[in-house]
């Protein structure tokens, strides 16, 4: 974890982040074939933006794929195991929002 602390920065503002403020989501490693697979949540110190980090090592390679959220790092464990959004719930937030005149909080108080 600590050498991730020299190679990832910020896509926004390019500060290196701070570890304190970056989180393992989720982690496969093979020691036998030096491969890696690691979910990171980070935020910046410096911009406040957060960003996940998809990072696979194979031997001596490193991959890394950052994506800009608005998750925080509980959001992200909490969401990683939830099955995708189906067909049908698609179909019915089309049909919501249709009929939508505008008052989020009485759509959002029908709901609850």
């Amino acid at each position: 974890m600590q050498w991730l602390g020299y190679i990832l920065k910020c896509p926004i503002c390019g500060f290196k982040y701070n570890l304190d403020h970056t989180q393992v989501i989720e982690s496969e490693h093979s020691e036998v074939y030096g491969e890696a697979k690691i979910l990171i949540h980070s935020d910046c110190s410096k911009c406040k933006s957060s960003v996940m980090f998809n990072i696979e090592i194979h031997g001596p390679e490193v991959f890394s794929v950052g994506m800009i959220t608005d998750l925080t790092s509980e959001d992200s464990a909490r969401f990683k195991n939830k099955q995708p959004i189906g067909v049908n719930e698609v179909i019915g937030i089309h049909k919501t929002l249709k009929g939508f005149k505008g008052d989020f909080v009485r759509v959002l108080r029908k709901k609850a």
